[in-house]
């Protein structure tokens, strides 16, 4: 895929890791995760956002479905921590690598703790940003969870 190439995509194909690469054109004002949703068919809780927290002073990422909040206290308790708190916007990036509505758990430019929801072991595969907005990745969740060293806990929250 010219063009759509990112650290995601890339780690991906360095771990020949079967994943499917989908696009869409993204509208601005758009929410991404539940925008992805619909441009590509899906059903909402099968798309996954990937959120920045910061846990007793650590950047850890939440994967949550897109029709899903992230529970704070149950992020935190899953790391073994006290207290959690959104990141700030330009930490995350900073941290990831990528920019706000495009970030992935997946070849992050620092390595961070990564939570997925335990909904995501419901689907054969599960789409998450492929680390660019308007670019989502298909995979198993048992290689999103590889390839991040994820942990798998209660975390989502539905709206």
């Amino acid at each position: 895929m010219a063009g759509q190439g990112t650290p995601a995509t890339a780690l991906l194909a360095r771990r020949k890791v079967t994943h499917r690469v989908h696009s869409y054109t993204h509208s601005d004002g758009q929410a991404y995760g539940p925008e992805a949703a619909l441009a590509l068919g899906l059903e909402p809780g099968r798309v996954f956002k990937t959120l920045v927290a910061d846990v007793d002073g650590a950047l850890t990422v939440g994967v949550v479905p897109v029709d899903a909040s992230l529970d704070l206290k149950a992020l935190a308790a899953a790391v073994g921590g006290k207290r959690a708190r959104m990141a700030e916007v330009s930490a995350a990036e900073r941290a990831t690598g990528y920019v706000a509505g495009g970030i992935s758990p997946l070849g992050q430019k620092k390595r961070l703790v990564v939570v997925l929801d335990t909904s995501a072991q419901e689907w054969e595969t599960v789409f998450c940003s492929a680390g660019r907005r308007g670019l989502e990745v298909e995979l198993a969740p048992s290689d999103l969870v590889a390839l991040t060293d994820a942990r798998t806990a209660a975390i989502a929250v539905r709206d």
